[in-house]
C-alpha cells in the first residue's frame, strides 16, 4: 500500500493531510510483488513477531527542495511494523531501476543482475495485517548516494522485536529513488555538493534533520500521514542513521526533543554536536576502526552529555552497517580490505542497535551494552560513560 500525502503547512502543524489514492502495486516498482526468484536473501529478523511493511510518499509543501528549488520537498518512507502472521505478498526489495543505478554506484554492473538484487528475499510482508499494541519507533536515516533499501535487514528485525521503524529516503541524495508518477530521482546533490567536502555534507544533515522531523510530524500528529499510526507510542522514539544519516541523527535531535535516544553509524560529524549537547539523552557511536569517522568523533565526544558508548567493529568498513556487504558476501564479491563477513557485520549491527533501542525506548537492561561480550569479540569499546 503507497499513500501519497501533502501537508501545504509548516512542519509541526496542525493540519489535514490531503490524502490520494494508492497507486496500484502492479503499476509501482517501488512497492510491487517480487517477480523472479533470486539468489539473494537478507537474514531473516530473529524476533517474535511477523513484519509488515507500507510505503509512504509524503511532500513538505512549504518548504523548497535545498536540490531543486523549484520543487516541494519530497520523501519517500517505508513502514515496518509488527504483524500478524497471515500469508500475504512479499515486499519487493527495491524496484528494478533502483537497482541498476545502485549497482552503477557501487561499481558492481555486470556482477549482479538489477533483476536479481530487485527480487531479493526479505521477510516483510506487503500490507500485512497489523498486531495489536504500541511500539516505540525508530526512524532510519541512510547514508549519502544509498537509499533507504540498504537498512532493510536493520529495519525488519527492529521490526520483528516490537518496534515500529520508519526507513526514510531523501528525494535527490541517492544514487536512485523511485516517487509516484513514474520517476526515478537520482542524486542532484553529488552534482550540487562535488568539492564543497564538510560543508556539503553539513548542509546535508542539516537538510536531513528538517525531514525527519517533518517525518515524525506526518506520523505523530493530530491527522497522521499513516493508516496504522496508533501502533506508534508517542513518548518513545529513537532515531539512528548510517553515514551522513548518523549526523543527521545527532543534527535532529539537538533540535527536537521527541526523539529520545539516537545512533550514528560510521558517519563522521561534518555538522558538529552542539556545544550544548544533546539535553543529556542517550547516544551510541558504532563503527569501523577506520579514519572516516574518528577525528569528529573524538572532538565531539565531550558534547555527548547522556549516556553513550563508543563502539569499534573489529574488521568492518563503512558499508558493514548496511545490506551491501550481506548481498556482497552472497554474490561471491566480498571487500578483501575489511575481512568481517556480510552475515557477521549484520548480526553484530543488529544485535546492538537492538539492544540500545530495548535498553532506552522500553527500559529493559540489556548487559551487552556494558562491556565487552564473550559472543561478540569483534566489538572493541573505546569509551564509555553511564551519566543519566
Amino acid at each position: 500500500m503507497a499513500i501519497t500525502v501533502a501537508a501545504a503547512t509548516a512542519a509541526g502543524a496542525a493540519s489535514v493531510p490531503t490524502l490520494l489514492p494508492a497507486t496500484p502495486a502492479a503499476a509501482s516498482p517501488a512497492v510491487g510483488v517480487v517477480p523472479v526468484a533470486s539468489p539473494f536473501a537478507l537474514p531473516a529478523p530473529s524476533g517474535p513477531f511477523a513484519v509488515g511493511r507500507e510505503v509512504l510518499h509524503l511532500t513538505d509543501g512549504s518548504r523548497p527542495d535545498p536540490w531543486m528549488p523549484g520543487r516541494a520537498r519530497e520523501l519517500m518512507v517505508s513502514m515496518f511494523y509488527p504483524a500478524v502472521a497471515l500469508p500475504g505478498r512479499p515486499a519487493r526489495y527495491l524496484s528494478v531501476a533502483e537497482a541498476r543505478l545502485l549497482l552503477d554506484d557501487r561499481g558492481a554492473t555486470g556482477v549482479i543482475t538489477p533483476e536479481d538484487l530487485s527480487a531479493t528475499r526479505t521477510a516483510a510482508v506487503l500490507s500485512a495485517p497489523a498486531r495489536h499494541g504500541r511500539y516505540p519507533l525508530v526512524v532510519l536515516s541512510p547514508g549519502f548516494t544509498l537509499h533507504r533499501h540498504t537498512l532493510t535487514h536493520l529495519a525488519e528485525e527492529l521490526a520483528s522485536r516490537g518496534h515500529v521503524v520508519a526507513a526514510v529516503d531523501h528525494a535527490y541524495e541517492s544514487a536512485a529513488t523511485d516517487f509516484p508518477g513514474g520517476r526515478t530521482l537520482t542524486c542532484a546533490a553529488c552534482t550540487v555538493l562535488k568539492g564543497q567536502g564538510d560543508a556539503g555534507y553539513a548542509r546535508v544533515a542539516t537538510g536531513r534533520a528538517r525531514d525527519l522531523s517533518f517525518v515524525l510530524d506526518r506520523l505523530t500528529g493530530d491527522r497522521p500521514a499513516w493508516r496504522h499510526a496508533r501502533l506508534i507510542d508517542r513518548g518513545r522514539i529513537g532515531m539512528a542513521g548510517h553515514s551522513i544519516g548518523g549526523n543527521a541523527t545527532a543534527v535532529t535531535m539537538a533540535a527536537d526533543p521527541r526523539v529520545r535516544a539516537g545512533i550514528n553509524m560510521d558517519g563522521g560529524f561534518s555538522e558538529p554536536v552542539p556545544a550544548g549537547g544533546l539535553n543529556g539523552r542517550p547516544f551510541l557511536l558504532l563503527g569501523a576502526p577506520s579514519a572516516i569517522p574518528a577525528g569528529s568523533w573524538l572532538r565531539d565526544w565531550p558534547l555527548l552529555d547522556g549516556w553513550k558508548r563508543w563502539l569499534d567493529v573489529t574488521g568492518s568498513g563503512h558499508m558493514d552497517f548496511t545490506d551491501i556487504p550481506v548481498l556482497g558476501e552472497q554474490a561471491g564479491i566480498p571487500d578483501p580490505g575489511f575481512p568481517l563477513s556480510g552475515s557477521r557485520a549484520a548480526q553484530i549491527t543488529r544485535d546492538y542497535v537492538a539492544a540500545f533501542f530495548d535498553r532506552h525506548l522500553r527500559g529493559v537492561p540489556q548487559p551487552l551494552l556494558d562491556g565487552p561480550s564473550p559472543d561478540h569479540p569483534e566489538v572493541v569499546f573505546q569509551k564509555t560513560s553511564t551519566k543519566i
